[in-house]
Formats: structure tokens, C-alpha cells, sequence
């Protein structure tokens, strides 16, 4: 390792940097282990940075006030307490910041997860048709002016859609009293289940299937006017084939690289569409902390929604790398 090297690591920055970087390989880490612990470290130096980031918020005082010297004393004893798991207590409720999030965080990976599942359906047929399709192609523009669209006004639309056209009166999510039913063997209802669920959902698959065709329309594109493709057809293998050996492996490995960019992008939209429809979820409950100063609650919450992204990242990279190994083996 040159001195240079030695030097940059001493920075959490130049860490990032260094780590991140394929030249990596020339130390003798190479192959799947190699970017797995690359990777790693990567995820690790993004939970560091999370953790301090969540140190720093919890540290801010109440008022507009800001002494430097008692802010990061404050700072480092916030993150003394936060490696003990103490993470304060609410200013609001006068509960622990965790109970606070405990509370919450189910609602928001239910809407998260049913979210995705719409992503999915909606974005993954459309992002293949918009990066396959030459003749479809034209369309990629307007699709992503009207994937621009806030998403709070994609929430109100449904809203109004759904009151003023179907009749349709939406029931909010009861929150941890939905949970605590389920837990205790109880059935619960599936029209109100339904009707709590479904129009949140379509706002946060919205914003989703938006990342997802996205994603999916580059990789797609890349993956077609790859040069290698014209030399196979050259070679007697019929379009089918290499499209199922070769284009669909890069497809799905594009995919899953930008997965956590994609959750990201469903946490946005949940807190949006948890304000819009009353769900008591942790991502609305993060908004309203920060108007309301809340910084035990916002910085638990903070660490936690930037971990789920994080670890989703890593997910997403080794995934991606084992697929395209697996490709070029085969």
C-alpha cells in the first residue's frame, strides 16, 4: 500500500473514495470475496456516517439558539448514548424515542412493501417496453414529465378521485391497533383493509414505478446496443437466445444496482402519502419531528430509514455482481 493511500484512508471521506474504487483489485483482492468486502466496507463507512449524522441531529438544541462548544459536547455525548441503544426520549409524547419508532415503523414498511409490489407491476413492464422498443422509445420523454409530477399531487388526485368520482369514502389505518389484532389471532377486516391500503399504495407505487421504469429503461438500452449483440446473430444464435442468456442477466443486473436509489424513492413517497391519507407511520412522524423539534425521535428515525438504504445498496451491488459472474461462467 503507497503512502498516498495510507494518508487518504485517515479521512472518513477519502476512505469512502478509496474503497469504492477498482483499483483496489491491484492489491490482490479480487473476485467475488474482494467486491463483497469492498462493498462491506463501503455499507460499514455508510453506517458510520449515518451514525454520526443521526449524533449530529440529536444533538441540535430546541431553540434557534446554537452554542458551538455545548453543541458538540452534546454531540459527542449523543453518540456515547446512541452506541448504548439510548436513544432519548420524545419531547412531544415524553416516551422513548425507540417505543416512538417501534409504534410506527411497521406501518411504514407496510405501505413501503405494498408500494413496491405496485412499482413493480406498473414499472418493470414499462421500463422494458421503453428500453427494448425502438418504436416506443419516443415515448420515454413524456413518460418521465408525467413521472416528474409531485408526488403529493399524485396523492391528492387519488384522493379526490376516489371521494368525488367513486363515491368512495377512504378509511384511515388504525396503526398499531391493526398490528396488535393480528398479533392476538384476530382476523381483520379486508374491506377495511382494502380500503386503508389501496389508495396509499398506488402513491407510493407511483413514485416507485417511476425509479423502477427507469432504472430498468437504461440498463435495457445498454443492454441492446451492446455491440456484442450484432456478432452473436452473426454467429447462428437466434435473438431469443441471446436475449434470455445475455440481455436479461444485464437487464436485472442494471436493476438491482439502483436498488436502494428505488427505496429511497418508496420512503420519499411514503411520507407524502402517510400526511395525505392520515397513516401514523414513521416517515410522516419524521416530518413532523423536525417541525416540531423533536431531535431524539428524528434522529432515531434517520438512522434507521439511511441503514434500510444503505443495506439495500449493498444488497443490490452484490447481487448485481454475482448475476454478471454467473453470466460469465455460463
Amino acid at each position: 500500500m503507497t503512502q498516498g493511500t495510507v494518508i487518504a484512508l485517515t479521512s472518513y471521506g477519502a476512505a469512502a473514495a478509496a474503497i469504492s474504487d477498482p483499483k483496489w483489485d491491484k492489491l490482490g483482492i479480487e473476485g467475488m470475496w474482494g467486491f463483497g468486502l469492498r462493498r462491506f466496507a463501503r455499507l460499514a463507512l455508510g453506517l458510520l456516517g449515518a451514525f454520526l449524522l443521526a449524533g449530529a441531529v440529536a444533538a441540535l438544541p430546541a431553540g434557534t439558539h446554537l452554542d458551538l462548544s455545548a453543541y458538540l459536547a452534546g454531540w459527542l455525548a449523543h453518540l456515547q448514548a446512541i452506541a448504548r441503544l439510548d436513544f432519548g426520549k420524545s419531547q412531544v409524547t415524553a416516551l422513548p424515542a425507540a417505543v416512538e419508532l417501534a409504534r410506527r415503523l411497521p406501518v411504514t414498511l407496510e405501505l413501503v412493501g405494498a408500494g413496491a409490489l405496485v412499482a413493480l407491476v406498473l414499472g418493470v413492464p414499462l421500463g422494458l417496453l421503453l428500453g427494448t422498443g425502438l418504436r416506443l422509445r419516443a415515448a420515454a420523454p413524456l413518460v418521465q414529465i408525467v413521472a416528474a409530477a409531485p408526488v403529493f399531487c399524485a396523492g391528492l388526485g387519488l384522493l379526490w378521485l376516489a371521494d368525488h368520482v367513486l363515491g368512495w369514502q377512504v378509511a384511515r389505518h388504525p396503526g398499531a391497533a391493526w398490528w396488535a389484532q393480528a398479533a392476538a389471532g384476530h382476523a381483520l377486516d379486508p374491506e377495511a383493509l382494502l380500503r386503508a391500503l389501496a389508495l396509499p399504495a398506488l402513491t407510493v407505487g407511483a413514485a416507485g414505478a417511476a425509479a423502477v421504469q427507469l432504472s430498468l429503461r437504461r440498463a435495457a438500452s445498454m443492454a441492446i446496443e451492446a455491440p456484442y449483440r450484432q456478432g452473436l446473430r452473426l454467429m447462428g444464435l437466434g435473438s431469443f437466445e441471446i436475449d434470455r442468456a445475455y440481455i436479461a442477466p444485464q437487464i436485472v443486473a442494471g436493476f438491482l444496482t439502483n436498488l436502494g436509489e428505488i427505496t429511497l424513492a418508496l420512503f420519499s413517497a411514503a411520507a407524502v402519502a402517510e400526511w395525505v391519507f392520515g397513516w401514523p407511520g414513521a416517515a410522516v412522524l419524521f416530518v413532523k419531528s423536525i417541525a416540531l423539534e423533536d431531535w431524539s425521535v428524528a434522529a432515531l428515525i434517520l438512522l434507521v430509514f439511511a441503514s434500510i438504504k444503505l443495506a439495500a445498496d449493498f444488497a443490490g451491488a452484490v447481487s448485481a455482481r454475482a448475476l454478471a459472474r454467473g453470466e460469465a461462467a455460463s
